[in-house]
Parts: structure tokens; sequence; C-alpha cells
């Protein structure tokens, strides 16, 4: 029997990398996973690749689409056990280049996504439930051209202890990952495709383990918070970084 048996699960931005990891891991444990994604295309691809999944089209920074979403886990009759909070976007841009545009379409996806991802989600947690986000190492350095990224992850770990202090009295868990290098498609996807075997390279270097982390070994972390394995995590920030913030 896996840790997640029985349970009901949500993951933002589930069409690649970290967020279809999650989601892959998730099912293997035993969960039903609801899976969002902006392309439905490629979330439909994804879930087929997950196992027992249902997948919601949306983008978490559109609210009717996070209504959509939980009406379709409402629906299920089950409630919420695990809500990852993992959708998020990222771009390159020094201080005096930074528009209102790029402002927006960051804390759009990454902090008001994350927020009403949660905030939506609380009529429909079970107590007992785990809510991870996703954060970033990157909000703990000063990556140069990197900085409205790195504060809108620097945010959700506010968030993060914030929502486990409001909801602990329900035996909700809250808690963060933040990653380091990790070998995703959106590697390319921020530096271009010519670019992005330069970039991890230039990444992994940096890395006391000396590559690059996988959304796997993401995941693996991502279902320790989720299952009963961390009963006793509350507010924390899991990272998974092969040491590049800790050595």
């Amino acid at each position: 029997m896996g840790q997640l048996e029985g349970r009901t699960a949500v993951v933002t931005g589930g069409s690649s990398g970290i967020g279809l990891a999650a989601a892959r891991r998730f099912a293997a444990e035993g969960a039903h996973v609801f899976v969002t994604g902006r392309n439905e295309a490629e979330l439909d691809a994804a879930v087929e690749t997950i196992g027992p999944a249902t997948g919601v089209p949306g983008d978490v920074a559109d609210l009717d689409h996070l209504d959509r979403l939980y009406a379709a886990v409402r629906e299920r009759g089950d409630g919420l056990d695990v809500v990852f909070a993992n959708a998020g976007t990222a771009e390159f841009l020094p201080l005096g280049e930074i528009t209102e545009e790029h402002v927006d379409r960051i804390f759009d996806v990454n902090v008001r996504g994350t927020l009403f991802t949660v905030q939506k989600a609380l009529p429909l947690l079970n107590d007992g439930a785990s809510v991870i986000v996703n954060s970033s190492t990157r909000a703990d350095d000063g990556v140069e051209t990197f900085g409205t990224y790195a504060a809108s992850k620097a945010a959700l770990r506010s968030f993060v202890r914030t929502w486990a202090n409001e909801l602990k009295g329900r035996g909700i868990r809250v808690n963060a990952v933040s990653p380091g290098t990790i070998d995703t498609p959106a590697v390319a996807e921020l530096v271009g495709a010519e670019r992005a075997e330069q970039a991890r390279a230039g990444f992994a270097a940096k890395v006391p383990l000396g590559r690059a982390g996988t959304a796997d070994e993401v995941a693996d972390a991502v279902a320790f918070l989720a299952s009963a394995q961390s009963s006793f995590v509350l507010g924390a920030n899991l990272y998974v970084d092969g040491g590049e913030k800790q050595l």
C-alpha cells in the first residue's frame, strides 16, 4: 500500500518538469491526482503518463480557472488531502529594464496564483491535509537579472510561515520545498534552446554534488512532505539543492 493510498491531490503546473514528476509520484503512492496546465494538449499527454489522474486545463493566475479546478475536485466527493502549489514562471531582466508587464507576469502566477490556489482549496481540505508550496533557492541569493523571480519566491516562503500558523488548528501542515539547480524543460524555455546545455553546465558547476538535480529527486521530497512520514514537519523549507545553499 502506498503512502497516499485513497487520498486526493492537486498539482498545479503539472504538464512537465517538477509538477509532472510529483503528480506521477503521488499516483504511484495511491493518490488520485488532479493536474492543471495552461496548454491543454501538453496536459492531456502528461495525464496519460501519470496513472489515476484528472487533467483540468487552466492558468492559476485566472481565478475562474481555479474555481473550475476545485469544482472538479468537489464533484469527486472525497475532499482534498494534498495540494502542491507548483505552477510558476520566470524571466531574466536586470533592474534597469524591468517593466510593469514583467512584474505583473511573474507576480500574477508565482504570488497571486499560489495564494489563490491555496485559499480556494480551503473549503475542500480535509483535516490533516498537507499543503506544499514550490519556492526556490533563488529566494536566498542575488543572482543578477533574476530579482523579480527571486522576490516572488521569497514571498512564497513568507506565505508558508503564516499559513502554517493559520491552519495548524485543523492539523493541516503547510511547508515549502526549495529546489536548486534542476534539469527540467524550464531551462530551455528560460535561456533558449541554443543556450540550454551551456546554461545547465554553468548552473551545475556551482552545485557541491557536481551536477544538476532531477525532477524526480524534487518529487521525492514533495512526496515526503505530502505523507505521514513528515507528520512533525510544519512551516519548514526543505532544500533540494545538492548542497548549493548549505555548503
